[in-house]
């Protein structure tokens, strides 16, 4: 009750020093089906379907066998599954050889396995990409 200001020091420090370690990984297991928004300050893995809008402060994962469709927007993601919509990655977006991404791309940096299936169009670090339309059209 009376507490020296070293004591209340104490405390404030063991506060922060748990909130700013605890960083946890969310993950939505397969056969898990969510529809709506979800948001986190964490990184997620996703190896279930999500209908609707996911917005991650961290690294997004969507497994082998995860299904997103809908709209995305992280710091960093890497797509093993399948992701129809829109899809922004502030950082570095790493798609791998068993992914299918179909539908519009923003990122910083882009990295694409062979094999993937990547039907998108794409803006990179500020740059349009051009697409197969485009270079018919003209």
């Amino acid at each position: 009750m009376f507490g020296s200001k070293k004591d209340e020091e104490k405390m404030k420090q063991a506060k922060t020093t748990q909130t700013s370690s605890s960083s946890g990984i969310n993950s939505l297991v397969g056969g898990t089906s969510v529809k709506g928004e979800i948001y986190t300050e964490n990184d997620i893995r996703i190896d279930g379907k999500v209908s609707g809008k996911i917005e991650c402060r961290g690294k997004l994962i969507l497994g082998p066998k995860g299904n997103i469709d809908g709209e995305i927007i992280c710091e960093n993601a890497v797509i093993d599954g399948t992701f129809k919509g829109k899809l922004k990655v502030n950082d570095l977006l790493t798609v791998r050889e068993t992914a299918v991404i179909d539908g519009d791309v923003i990122t910083d940096q882009l990295n694409v396995e062979s094999g993937a299936v990547f039907n998108v169009s794409c803006i990179m670090g500020g740059q349009k990409i051009k697409t197969i339309q485009d270079t018919v059209a003209k």
